[in-house]
This record gives structure tokens, C-alpha cells and sequence, in this order.
């Protein structure tokens, strides 16, 4: 038991066996991105006055393009997810 211990070498970051490759952590944060800003696009619409009703929560930028930029995200995510490293020879 103790002869293990002392075989054991300290492993180097260039050995490190990754679950994903570069390329799918690239994507991962490229559909990070779309998604963070699909929800931020969603924020607001809220008035300053409680009585006056704002028609800013019906704009183009909160009822289309904030829902397909975070469909976007999650289908880049799929896809970072579900792609196989390229094959080396």
C-alpha cells in the first residue's frame, strides 16, 4: 500500500483528460452569452406611476426577439453538448 503512494506521479495539466473538447466550451459560452442577454432583453417594462399603464411590456424586444435569442442559447447549448471531438490520425 505504501508502494502505491510513492508510484503515483503528479499529473501535469497538458495530461488532463477533459470531458468536452475546446471547441464544445467555446459553444457552451457562446450560448451563455445568448442566453444572459435573451433574459436581459426580458427585463423591465414596469412603469414608474402605479396608475399609468405602460405599453412598453408588448414591445418587439420583450415578445420576440428576448424569447428567440434564449431558443438560440439552449439550441447552442444542445449542440455544445451533444458534438464529438474531432478525431485525430
Amino acid at each position: 500500500m505504501a508502494n502505491q503512494k510513492q508510484q503515483q506521479k503528479p499529473v501535469k495539466p497538458s495530461e488532463i483528460n477533459w470531458v468536452f473538447s475546446r471547441e464544445n466550451y467555446i459553444y457552451m459560452f457562446i450560448g451563455l452569452g445568448l442566453l444572459t442577454l435573451g433574459y436581459l432583453l426580458m427585463i423591465g417594462g414596469g412603469s414608474d406611476d402605479i396608475i399609468r399603464f405602460s405599453p412598453s411590456i408588448f414591445d418587439f424586444q420583450r415578445l420576440t426577439l428576448a424569447p428567440l435569442l434564449v431558443l438560440a442559447g439552449y439550441a447552442v447549448e444542445i449542440y455544445a453538448i451533444m458534438k464529438l471531438p474531432k478525431k485525430t490520425k
